[in-house]
This record gives structure tokens, sequence and C-alpha cells, in this order.
């Protein structure tokens, strides 16, 4: 019998070994959703006879053969509406599947339905809870991914991220996840916000899982061989350090300390005072392109926009076209000089989030800064968050692992040692 929180790589085994169907998984997966999904709202859109339907005609074949995918409502899907939770969008169904959304059912995965997102990717925030506490947010755009993750209704889910969308969630709800290079996954059938940062990633039960995915998702992809010697990480407290909860940069010092006492050498990161300007550059390109992307739906559709998009646009009309010129040429200056710190390293460590899941009543236009997230993401690097022991009854803290730019399979496979030093008795 199929258990709803076994690993994607452990179900597409069992598929194509014969030892389940297709049938068996989708009615396990169902029935948990079924039970949970009442309270955790983490579907968009969701049909049950659609699941069975699709088991019916899957082959059992692939990479992901018989895999339950869940896909952010972001992303077109040819059998479910795609709405960004916007009234604009009601009941908009695409004629196609975004690319992504292809190549997973050709590698033999079951799509199980589209995911709450914020409007348009940003900030309102839709009816989603975290399964960890039914009382706080799981995050911010990629939510009812991992939201559904979390509550086991499917192996594998797809998100975006622009400034913290994929990894804040991931860090809130407990779960690994893997945020490529930017351009190396295809945007096509994905409503655009900022095209600068934009990229598709996905949340998975293992690391083995991220990779498996990645496999499937970016043509060509390859995992090198482990390093079997010790590690060499740089661990980056980041400018605004002093924002960190206590509780959060004492599970991540604590995480450092068992790295340090299992051999890995850990070394301290510190960067250049004019790096404190990455946030602010970020903010000022999201917002001009974000205004961009959504200039039609402002123009035609304002009055259905919220109060946090409208600011959006009043932020973008009070800043010129040089300053946003100049805002991406410091990132483009300062890029090479990142690449050279962390050049040593195997991977860089960080804080993902700098606190716990806030309350969801405090949360509707604000799910807690991305600022450790998007420091990273600004110059396009790939990003992994692992989920941290934690006692019964705590809520979830993420170590975000960073690699330098197109070195995914290799921040893969370091991924892989730092989990299994850090997770070892969680039975991942």
């Amino acid at each position: 019998m199929i258990r709803p929180a076994l690993d994607a790589s452990a179900i597409s085994e069992a598929v194509r070994h014969g030892e389940t169907t297709v049938a068996e998984v989708a009615d396990a997966f169902l029935e948990r959703i079924e039970a949970l999904e009442p309270d955790v709202h983490a579907f968009a859109s969701f049909k049950p006879l659609q699941v069975r339907l699709q088991a019916s005609l899957n082959e059992g074949r692939g990479l992901l053969a018989g895999v339950p995918v869940g896909i952010k409502d972001i992303l077109d899907s040819a059998d479910h509406p795609t709405q960004f939770f916007s009234p604009i969008y009601a009941d908009h169904q695409p004629s196609r599947d975004a690319h992504v959304v292809t190549l997973l059912r050709q590698a033999g995965a079951l799509i199980m339905g589209k995911t709450h997102t914020t409007e348009f990717a940003y900030m309102r925030t839709g009816p989603t809870r975290n399964p960890h506490d039914l009382e706080r947010t799981p995050g911010s755009s990629s939510a009812g991914s991992a939201a559904g993750m979390a509550a086991d209704f499917f192996a594998v889910a797809l998100g975006t991220q622009t400034a913290g969308s994929l990894l804040k969630p991931a860090a809130y709800c407990g779960l690994f996840a893997f945020k490529p290079s930017f351009g190396l996954v295809s945007l096509e059938g994905v409503k655009p916000l900022a095209p600068s940062f934009d990229t598709v990633g996905w949340y998975g039960r293992s690391v083995r899982d991220l990779g498996l995915v990645a496999r499937v998702l970016i043509p060509g992809f390859e995992l090198p061989e482990a390093p079997r010697r010790p590690l060499h990480l740089g661990f980056c407290r980041t400018p605004r350090w002093d924002q960190v909860q206590p509780e959060v940069a004492e599970a991540l010092e604590h995480a450092v300390e068992q790295l340090r006492h299992a051999g890995h050498q850990v070394s301290e990161l510190k960067l250049p005072d004019e790096f404190a300007g990455v946030f602010d550059d970020h903010l000022i390109i999201n917002d001009c392109e974000g205004a961009r992307s959504l200039a039609k739906e402002f123009e035609q559709h304002r009055s259905l926009l919220s109060p946090s998009i409208l600011a959006m646009f009043d932020r973008a009309a009070a800043t010129t076209w040089d300053q946003e010129t100049a805002a991406k040429a410091r990132l483009a200056a300062l890029a090479p000089r990142l690449n050279e710190r962390c050049q040593p390293f195997d991977a860089i460590l960080a804080p993902n989030c700098a606190m716990l899941a806030p309350l969801a009543v405090d949360s509707a236009e604000n799910t807690g800064p991305s600022d450790f997230i998007k420091f990273w993401g600004a110059f396009g690097w790939p990003q992994v968050n692992i989920p941290l022991p934690r006692a019964e009854g705590l809520l979830p803290i993420g170590l975000q692992m960073i690699g330098r730019f197109r070195t995914d399979g290799a921040l893969l496979r370091v991924a892989e040692r730092v989990a299994a030093e850090l997770l070892t008795d969680r039975g991942h």
C-alpha cells in the first residue's frame, strides 16, 4: 500500500517495478486530500474524477511514473483553469499546458490540480493555511503548493520565485525546495511578474527528489559525482542578520556546529557594505518590471486589483528609467565580486526566513520578509531549502543553501551531504 508520505523517487520506483499501480497511488492521495483539504485549502482547482481518469490512462513509465504533482496556479494547464488568484481571470481556461507541465506529463506524473497562489504571485494571500498550525500562514505565493506538500496531498509540487515565493513557504512548511539558476527552466505558459528574477522551482520530500525533477524539467541536466572529501562551506549571515528571530538564529547556528562536528569546514563569509544595497535594488527592479507585466490589468481592471498591487504601481511610477537602469547596473557590477568571494566554497549556508511562520490573521498582505532569499536570487544563483530538525510541536525552520550561478547539480549533491548530516534521525 502506497503511503502519501513517501518521496517521489520511491513512488516512481514502486510503480515501474509493478509493486503498485498508478490507480492505487491516486486513491491513496485522494483519500488524504478528502480528509484534510477542507482545513488546509491548498487547491484553487481540484477534480478527483479527472485525477482518476489520468491514472487509468497512465502507463506507469518515466522518471515520475505515477507521482502525484501539484501545480501553482500561475502556470497554464489545459484541464484546469488558471486564475492567478484574481477576479479578473475567474474561470480563465488556457488551451494548452505550460511547457513544464507538459514535461511532467511526459515523464509519467499525475497532475492532482492547481494550487493556490497570491494575486499574480505578488502579495495578497489566498485562503491556504499551514498544516503545521492552521492559524499560521504557509508563506507567500507558492503557498498552496507548499501547504499541499506538508499535508501529503502530492509528492512533488511546482512553484515559482521572484523574491521569496518558493523558499519562504518551504521554510514555514518544513519542506525541501529547489530554485534553479535563472534561465534554466522554461517559463513558457507562466504568468510573468518580474522577468529579471522569475524562476520555476519545486518542492520535494528529499534532496534526491529535487534532483529527479531537475532531470525532467531541465533537459540535459546532469548530477555530478558527490564529493567524498569533507565539505568546505561558507556561512553568510547576510546583511540584516539583526532582523533574525533568536529562535531561528539559534537553530541555524546549531546546524553549523553539527556540520563542523561531522568533520566539515564551515567558514564565516562576510560581505562588504555595498552588498547591503542589493535588497533595495531588487525591489526597484521588481516594482518596475511588475508594473510593466501587469499594465494591461491595471489599465482595464484597476478596481479589481489589490492595494498591494496598486502600491507597486505607485512606487514604479515614482521610479525613473535611470534609477531602474542604475539598480540593474549595480547588481551586474556586484555579481563577479560575489562569485569571487564564494569561489572557495562548495556551497553557501545562509538564513532562509528571519522569522517563524506568522499568524495568518496578520499576513493578508505580508507573510514576513523575503530579504535573505531575494538577496541571492537577485544574482540568479541556485537555492535549496533544507528543513532543520525540530522537536514535536515546534514550527519549522529552514536552512538556505546557495550555489554559484549554473552550479545547480553540484549544489544538489552538496545539499544531499548536508541533509544526511543534519536529518539522519528524521528518516530522510
